[in-house]
């Protein structure tokens, strides 16, 4: 082979790399010698990934049960993955942070329109038998979706309504915690007692949960916005972008999960239960607990009919 001048440019180009964390150029060149060829199912690791789904039953629509929930967790992984490109950014310039929220969405609205596999390509009979075996489990337990909230927005806007008042900034994030709006779907304000639901919940990721609300106290989607030029705050893309996020993640997606549990929790007589025994309608609609993101951003009469109209 001909060494040409784009050839020896990458050589050198390689030396440079190299040599700048004290490697030898030569050896990782014979190691390409005995690479493998790259192969799509390797690079993507379809074998471990097909291999994740396990089921409880023999139910054949469990299945899809398994694979759609699995799928929210990757597009779950994809957001937080833009939301720290975003927050990390030191100077976000207006068209990187429309074009990084405009990805959000887009995973969010993906997730709205995928709940037609849950409302439609399930049948009723056979998940109100397999989810008797999911119990006490939810979907309520999904760590990843807390991570997104609180690199959202301030901590104050995820507050339950009733305690937003005795909360500030000073308050500590432990204290702050406890009163978290989603505290509400298992546990008892009154008695301080926890649901079986929060407490394997918080066994398993409350101290993750508590360094992330300190990290993203001040580097949160909302801050980094509020860190912007007073002209760029004002950009008519990037406002709308940020409403829409706030809108598709607090409104459309909640409803359209809302939605489909509804058609199979209230599928049978008298009083359901979500599977890990929480208040579903309470803790989902958003009219009762207000999510709301940026609430700057909302005319008065907005923020009073926020979820009402849905």
């Amino acid at each position: 082979m001909e060494i040409t001048t784009p050839i020896q440019e990458k050589i050198e180009q390689l030396n440079e790399k190299f040599a700048a964390i004290n490697q030898k150029t030569e050896t990782h060149l014979e190691g390409l010698l005995w690479a493998k060829p790259i192969t799509y199912w390797d690079y993507i690791q379809t074998d471990a990934l097909l291999n994740l789904q396990i089921q409880r039953t023999t139910l054949p629509d469990e299945m899809v049960f398994i694979m759609y929930h699995q799928v929210n967790e990757l597009l779950f992984k994809m957001i937080l993955w833009e939301i720290e490109q975003l927050c990390h950014n030191e100077a976000p310039a207006t068209p990187f942070f429309t074009e990084r929220l405009m990805r959000i969405s887009r995973y969010f609205d993906m997730l709205t329109t995928s709940f037609d596999i849950m409302g439609d390509g399930m049948e009723v009979e056979q998940y109100m038998k397999f989810r008797n075996t999911l119990t006490p489990a939810s979907g309520f337990q999904s760590a990843q979706y807390r991570l997104i909230e609180f690199a959202s927005t301030d901590l104050i806007n995820l507050i339950d309504y009733r305690f937003r008042a005795t909360i500030d900034r000073n308050t500590p994030y432990e204290h702050a915690f406890e009163h978290l709006y989603w505290q509400a779907a298992g546990k008892d304000h009154k008695t301080g007692e926890k649901s079986y639901l929060i407490n394997a919940f918080e066994k398993k990721y409350k101290d993750e949960f508590l360094r992330w609300m300190e990290e993203y106290n001040t580097t949160n989607i909302w801050q980094k916005f509020k860190q912007l030029p007073a002209e760029s705050q004002a950009d008519p893309m990037l406002v709308k972008a940020m409403r829409h996020y706030d809108y598709t993640v607090n409104v459309t997606w909640v409803m359209g999960h809302l939605n489909a549990a509804k058609k199979y929790i209230e599928s049978q007589d008298g009083p359901q239960e979500a599977t890990g025994g929480s208040d579903w309608k309470k803790y989902m609609h958003p009219k009762y607990q207000r999510r709301i993101f940026f609430p700057e951003l909302w005319s008065e009469e907005e923020l009073r009919t926020w979820g009402e109209n849905v």
